[in-house]
């Protein structure tokens, strides 16, 4: 009786471990040599003598390029965003100089921005380097802005936050592989950028209203050697339009685009060679086959929803002020990099969100630049929704020289919320607005979902159907309670 159970152990055991064989080993406990069947997430992979077949090879490829193009989603999102918006505006506002500028007022002109601000007009250009330097004289005034090469990376701010002071100065703007000291001279502030597109984009801060016909007067532009002329500023065209970077086969072709049209640097050689297998490589049209659409398309889902994971729950950096969801928007080097490493979580969670940086924005003194501060959850820690109705408690003395802003935007668009308001405010609230309710003790209660409540219709923004939201509460010009943190703004309360 004990020799049998003995070998009916035996049995057992051998049974058991024959079907764990047959069954895989875990991806993670694989040994990766001899004879063995690992479960992954394409199936089981079955090796023998360490080498698998063709349908295996074929299913790891597959794979190999769709995690390629899920993390080339997350890369290159500031990139496919800018030209998005390049090629986008330049339609839609009949572009047809490199020396045009576009100038948003409206609330649907500026509801094609991601994340625009509605409080101030902006003016926005998109000039290529390719055809040579370019040459600015750019006039004194209140006014602040910058200009970016296509990472969105600032090469110089302009106006307040740039070294003219708001006092006006001469730029000179070199393209990758030109000399910058061919053009040094007194007087003359040059820079380089790193890829042939730049964008320049300004804000009037002056209060005269006549102070925009002086500016657009004022400011000249061209090839550097070349006569410069005044600019033409496209403006009171109130079309609709969007920013928002495609999804699909639209969001390669154009980085396929984009690629061909700078220079490869350093920092993105080994992406590159990611994006060859893939139908995506410069100097050759993108004319991917089935295999790769498929592969494209999925990546560009999944590397969107990575990417608005990292913009909902951003894993990098703690919340601004302690107890709160709040977080400083922008909150990485605008170089985009450190010593160790480059920054491209950060970068695509900003640039999925939103579009530009400056100094000013980044690295605000108090009484200067711009803070942009955002939520997505309430004091509860539950993710706002468009069905529910909130209220914020926004203190009385928010520390700021200039106003501060409440804006609403749509998280599927990252654009300012379409309600079917057809003014600013239905979209934006500020301390400009002088018939915002106040409390007794100087604060303000703004609310935001479908129904305002009665008494306080001028202090609400409305949300529609499953329009999911989120706000960005701007402090410009901040000053010192903001950097102490001893202003604090509370969480979103929900009210039903």
């Amino acid at each position: 009786m004990k020799q049998f159970a003995v070998a009916t152990l035996s049995a057992l055991t051998l049974a058991v471990a024959f079907s764990a064989q047959a069954d895989g080993v875990p991806l993670e406990q694989a040994k990766l040599h001899g004879d063995e069947t690992i479960q992954t997430p394409v199936g089981d992979i079955e090796l023998q003598d360490s080498y698998f077949n063709d349908d295996a090879s074929k299913r790891l490829f597959d794979e190999m390029d769709y995690q390629r193009a899920s993390q080339a989603y997350i890369w290159s999102t500031p990139l496919v965003s800018i030209t998005a918006w390049r090629n986008n505006q330049g339609k839609a506002y009949g572009v047809t100089k490199d020396t045009d500028f576009v100038v948003l007022e409206s609330l649907k002109e500026k509801r094609g921005i991601v994340t625009g601000n509605l409080t101030t007009p902006y003016i926005f250009n998109f000039i290529s380097l390719k055809d040579g330097p370019i040459e600015i004289k750019y006039p004194a005034g209140k006014t602040a802005g910058g200009v970016l090469d296509f990472w969105q990376r600032p090469i110089f701010d302009l106006g307040l936050t740039g070294p003219d002071k708001g006092q006006g100065a001469t730029y000179v703007l070199v393209g990758p592989g030109q000399d910058p000291a061919k053009f040094k001279k007194d007087g003359v502030n040059v820079y380089q950028s790193e890829t042939n597109n730049v964008f320049i984009g300004l804000r009037i801060l002056e209060s005269d209203p006549g102070y925009f016909d002086k500016f657009a007067k004022q400011y000249q532009m061209g090839r550097v050697g070349k006569p410069l002329a005044a600019s033409r500023f496209i403006k009171s065209k109130d079309v609709e339009w969007s920013a928002t970077a495609p999804r699909g086969i639209e969001y390669w072709k154009l980085l396929s685009d984009i690629l061909n049209e700078e220079p490869v640097r350093p920092i993105d050689k080994a992406w590159t060679a990611m994006l060859a297998p893939l139908g995506i490589e410069k100097g050759k049209p993108f004319e991917p086959n089935e295999r790769q659409k498929t592969a494209l398309l999925k990546g560009a889902a999944m590397g969107e929803l990575m990417t608005r994971n990292l913009q909902v729950n951003p894993r990098y950096v703690d919340v601004y002020w302690p107890g709160t969801s709040w977080y400083k928007s922008f909150d990485f080097q605008t170089e985009q990099e450190t010593k160790d490493r480059a920054q491209i979580d950060e970068r695509a969670t900003w640039f999925y969100e939103a579009v530009s940086s400056t100094k000013g924005m980044l690295n605000p003194q108090p009484g200067s630049g711009q803070v942009y501060m955002t939520t997505k959850r309430d004091s509860e820690g539950r993710l706002l929704r468009a069905d529910k109705n909130y209220k914020l408690h926004v203190p009385k003395d928010v520390p700021v020289a200039q106003f501060w802003a409440l804006t609403l935007y749509s998280e599927n668009t990252r654009r300012p919320y379409d309600n079917g308001g057809t003014d600013i405010r239905s979209a934006n609230l500020d301390s400009h607005l002088k018939d915002l309710k106040q409390n007794a003790d100087g604060s303000i209660d703004l609310y935001i979902g479908p129904k305002a409540p009665a008494g306080f219709e001028k202090n609400h923004m409305k949300t529609v159907g499953d329009d999911g939201w989120f706000v960005y509460f701007r402090l410009y010009a901040p000053t010192q309670p903001f950097f102490d943190k001893s202003f604090k703004l509370p969480d979103f309360e929900r009210l039903d």
